[in-house]
């Protein structure tokens, strides 16, 4: 069953969190899997075992408990967000595979522009020279995932020296602007569905 890719673009993380939730609890059996890519307005969020003493400096901006996997992470305009909604027990894998599936699907989007990058068994998420550029936190309730992936563009990184990165004191975060000239938020989306698609085998 082909999934539902919605593209809402910059939208509220509390109102958009809610719907994930709505859309998991109210799943049935044959309900569609959907894909949905945003931007959020600048906002912190904690995941579910995510400790406050790595919240260092939020000045102005909020700070939102939330239920998916990880520590603490910043969201803003020109980070590409991705929320997976999927059935896993109907793809037949498991939240492991899945976290692979989005990491591999972002190392070959980011080689396509030319820069190597990795996955780290101990922390999810994809570096470029020990440098994050994108992060994970998914959630599953009932064999069903939500919350998914944060991958950053082009994007103001400042927000990020105020937090522990994903609970790591110092940890570098990088974006694709800074490694490739010319870059399109609009170009990157089309890319990564494709290649996510491709990858989760709905193509």
């Amino acid at each position: 069953m082909y999934p539902k890719v919605r593209h809402l673009g910059e939208v509220d993380y509390q109102q958009t969190w809610q719907k994930m939730q709505d859309f998991t609890n109210s799943r049935q059996q044959h309900t569609v899997d959907e894909l949905w890519f945003l931007q959020h307005p600048p906002v912190y969020t904690l995941g579910k075992n995510g400790k406050a003493e790595h919240v260092l400096n939020p000045a102005d901006i909020p700070v939102i408990n939330s239920d998916r996997g990880g520590q603490v992470t910043y969201h803003g305009p020109g980070q590409i967000v991705v929320y997976t909604l999927l059935d896993l027990n109907r793809l037949e894998i498991g939240v492991r595979q899945l976290v692979t599936i989005i990491e591999q699907s972002v190392i070959e989007l980011l080689a396509g522009y030319g820069v190597n990058s990795n996955a780290r068994r101990d922390a999810p998420g994809v570096y470029v020279n020990d440098a994050k550029i994108a992060a994970l936190g998914l959630r599953v309730r009932k064999g069903c995932s939500f919350h998914g992936l944060a991958l950053n563009v082009d994007m103001d990184l400042e927000p990020f020296s105020r937090i522990n990165p994903c609970g790591y004191e110092g940890l570098e975060i990088t974006q694709l602007k800074n490694l490739v000239t010319g870059i399109e938020i609009k170009g990157v989306v089309d890319k990564l569905q494709q290649t996510l698609l491709k990858n989760l085998s709905y193509e």
